[in-house]
């Protein structure tokens, strides 16, 4: 597990060339290079532009280490459905 998050932090970092949140363009970078395995239109520039919209509390356009941990904690859900069979939301 420690590996994963420090994968997490070392992606996040590099992706941002060490500022503190990422910008549009490097928003895209991460989530084509890094999520293509396990999330569907992560190379169609609308739908990720409306994910960053999505994932931006506080509206400043960039995505926060926060913010990013929001996506990966999404994504790690849908992962854990997909294997468990388990849909919470399902009544």
């Amino acid at each position: 597990m420690e590996s994963a998050i420090s994968t997490l932090v070392t992606t996040f970092a590099k992706c941002s060339r060490g500022k503190e949140s990422l910008d549009s363009k490097s928003f895209q970078k991460l989530v084509e290079k890094n999520l293509g395995g396990v999330m569907e239109d992560t190379s169609n520039t609308s739908a990720v532009k409306e994910m960053l919209k999505g994932l931006d509390d506080n509206s400043d356009g960039k995505v926060s280490f926060e913010e990013y941990l929001n996506l990966i904690g999404y994504v790690a859900n849908s992962m854990s459905q997909r294997k468990t069979g388990c849909n919470p939301d399902a009544s």
